[in-house]
């Protein structure tokens, strides 16, 4: 599983194995989830609220680029990294 961005100790990855809606998973402090588009998690056990305001911050901010990924994903193409928040 790539990852495709990392920041405040958060890493972004995508699987490619996944299925539409288009996800992402998280992981923090040795926790995980697993999240849409909007940055909502739909699975996990990622409990840091701070973690999960950056986490849909970031999703909001790159949701084309999350997209794009998306696509390059479905092709068999490699994934590319994207912008972390600063």
């Amino acid at each position: 599983m790539p990852a495709i961005s990392i920041f405040f100790g958060i890493i972004i990855k995508m699987f490619y194995n996944e299925h539409e809606p288009v996800p992402f998973h998280a992981e923090h402090q040795g926790q995980r989830g697993k999240f849409d588009l909007t940055g909502r998690m739909v699975v996990g056990n990622l409990g840091s609220k701070t973690a999960l305001r950056l986490i849909r911050q970031w999703a909001k901010a790159h949701e084309a680029e999350i997209r794009a990924n998306w696509q390059r994903m479905k092709a068999g193409k490699p994934l590319e990294m994207i912008e972390p928040l600063r």
